[in-house]
């Protein structure tokens, strides 16, 4: 099939929907670890254990929303909806999870930490699991769905950059030396953009492409498919490899560079390196039709493991320039990998719905479960090796804490692109397709 069944404004509104959600993600992913220790008042141990918590949560919620999904009935679709009724409980509880309750005691700040960020966790697995569930109902094209997917994450990846580079001047801006004042305005901006931007994702996109016959399968026969359905479980690997990885470099960024090099402005300067990424996910459309899905990603793991260990050399050498460059050509990398990963899994739904189950939502909660679980447990590996060495926020670090800083930033992440590589060579991309070709054609 090669019609084009999406207009324009639809692509860019479903792309848009990625950067809504970015804004209040990559807050959570970069500088909420920091946020909590040096602004907010939490120990390591004490965030360790809330995200730990958290993503265990966060195990669950996502195969309830997916379930919550595939059960869905309304004249909007299946998917839509949930960018409708989500999106304000999600935009409050991002402003509330980075209110400091000074009021409150330590113990009480505790339990509002614990109630914000679990249900920042549940809102943004709402507003985000649609974003990938409803790609395959949109289009039967194949290529268009890799071009819709590519459109996501340029959007995405580019509102991850403004993140990464902004905060922490909006945050001095804002707070004028106030912290807790600054970061609290800057979530509350990106909230109001947020909230627009997903309010725009309902009123644009549709869905078209649904088997009635076979969407409302029972979960031991949904269940069943699963342990048959390979691809769906090495990508769902990849996943969490990819944002463990992320979660761990991400978060100990800040902390490089304000206790190993003591030039904490340098992090925005660093991120901004990071734009290179758009070069990775734009030419995923271009390489992909040539070499494949598979190997387009294969490629870009091994670019972002190559740029690891420039990194890597540059980190204990405290070479800044050399820094900057292994971030530059890891950032194109994980353009290629993490631009592929929708339109993957859109891939895996489709050949689901080929066995007779079509259940794009549960299959599509693995995007938010490996999402949500790899950033637990490098939320975890990071506040505990900090915990472990005696990190102490705002003090010069004892040498066993500089060690694990460099740690997680340099070594950690390079030694988990190559699981991640090794585990993506299980993926039959011919077999899938194959497959797909047999309801398509």
């Amino acid at each position: 099939m090669n019609k084009w069944q999406t207009s324009i404004p639809e692509r860019l509104s479903y792309g848009l929907s990625d950067a809504a959600d970015n804004l209040v993600f990559q807050m959570m992913t970069m500088y909420l670890l920091f946020f909590y220790t040096d602004v907010f008042g939490l120990t390591p141990n004490e965030a360790a254990i809330l995200f730990v918590v958290a993503r265990a949560a966060d195990v669950f919620e996502s195969l309830i929303i997916g379930v919550m999904i595939d059960n869905t009935h309304s004249k909007w679709g299946k998917s839509r909806p949930f960018f409708l009724w989500f999106s304000f409980p999600y935009v409050i509880f991002a402003v509330l999870t980075f209110v400091t309750p000074n009021f409150l005691p330590h113990a009480g700040k505790l339990v509002w930490a614990y109630v914000t960020y679990l249900g920042l966790g549940f809102f943004y697995t709402a507003v985000n699991l649609p974003i990938t569930s409803i790609l395959p109902t949109m289009t039967e094209n194949e290529k268009e769905t890799t071009l819709l997917g590519v459109i996501r994450q340029f959007f995405g990846s580019s509102v991850q950059i403004i993140v990464a580079t902004f905060t922490i001047p909006l945050v001095a801006l804002f707070g004028k030396g106030d912290q807790q004042k600054g970061f609290l305005l800057t979530i509350i901006l990106f909230g109001i953009i947020s909230l627009a931007l997903i309010l725009n994702t309902f009123f644009h996109v549709r869905e078209r492409f649904s088997n009635e016959e076979i969407n409302h399968q029972p979960l031991s026969a949904v269940w069943k498919m699963l342990k048959q359905n390979k691809p769906w479980m090495v990508i769902s690997v990849v996943i969490f490899l990819y944002w463990m990885t992320t979660a761990i470099k991400n978060q100990t960024i800040i902390y490089y560079f304000k206790y190993v090099i003591r030039q904490e402005s340098l992090v925005s300067l660093a991120n901004s390196f990071t734009l290179t990424a758009l070069i990775g996910v734009v030419s995923i459309y271009f390489v992909a039709e040539h070499l494949g899905k598979k190997n387009t990603m294969l490629t870009g793991i091994g670019t972002a493991f190559i740029g690891q260990l420039i990194i890597t050399y540059a980190a204990y050498s405290e070479n800044m320039p050399v820094l900057f460059f292994g971030i530059l050509v890891n950032s194109i990398g994980n353009g290629f990998i993490i631009g592929l990963v929708s339109i993957m899994i859109a891939d895996t739904i489709r050949y689901g719905t080929a066995m007779g189950i079509q259940a794009e939502g549960v299959l599509a909660s693995t995007d938010d479960f490996g999402v949500n679980l790899g950033l637990g447990l490098g939320g975890l590996v990071t506040a505990e090796s900090l915990q472990l060495t005696g990190y102490v926020s705002n003090k010069t670090q004892s040498a066993s804490t500089i060690s694990a800083i460099n740690l997680n930033f340099a070594l950690i992440p390079l030694g988990l692109y190559v699981i991640m590589f090794l585990i993506l060579l299980a993926y039959n991309e011919s077999k899938i397709q194959a497959k797909i070709n047999e309801i398509t054609e």
